[in-house]
């Protein structure tokens, strides 16, 4: 059984849209047997990490970076799961305002670090969210969810 854990930060009707479509994409039937975790941010431990086979991240962009949550969730994570959980497959999505790009480059650097492979283009949304944001979010998640070896 494959393991996915979905972290975000969805502050805003907007961004638990996004989150709620993610989650339809990693619990999609015809996937199989997949293992879903779903924690906010401020809530995901080490042993959530380690036990995921994949993760599904999610964030806004405020102030020109990540979510704090998700900071300090990267921050309270990072060195215990770093070696590992290298390689394992992940993709995201960042909504902001007008600008995402602080955001962006956060999330690559990170994962960077993390060694983690990105499996499907983050979704990026400036503005309000569209029906198509949220199927890109839907299908993001699953295409995580099949990309564990």
């Amino acid at each position: 059984m494959v393991n996915v854990l979905l972290v975000h930060h969805s502050p805003s009707a907007a961004t638990v849209r996004i989150a709620e479509a993610a989650e339809s994409g990693l619990r999609m039937p015809e996937l199989g047997d997949i293992d879903v975790t779903v924690r906010p941010a401020l809530e995901a431990s080490v042993e959530d990490v380690l036990a995921a086979d994949a993760y599904v991240l999610g964030t806004t962009a405020n102030f020109g970076y990540i979510s704090g949550a998700l900071k300090h969730f990267f921050d309270t994570t990072y060195d215990a799961v770093r070696e590992p959980t290298a390689g394992r497959p992940f993709s995201y999505w960042i909504h902001g305002g007008y600008d995402t790009t602080g955001a962006e480059t956060a999330m690559k650097q990170i994962t960077t670090g993390l060694d983690w492979k990105l499996a499907f283009d983050p979704l990026i949304v400036t503005g309000e969210v569209t029906d198509e944001h949220l199927e890109r979010a839907t299908e993001l998640a699953a295409t995580v969810a099949v990309s564990t070896p």
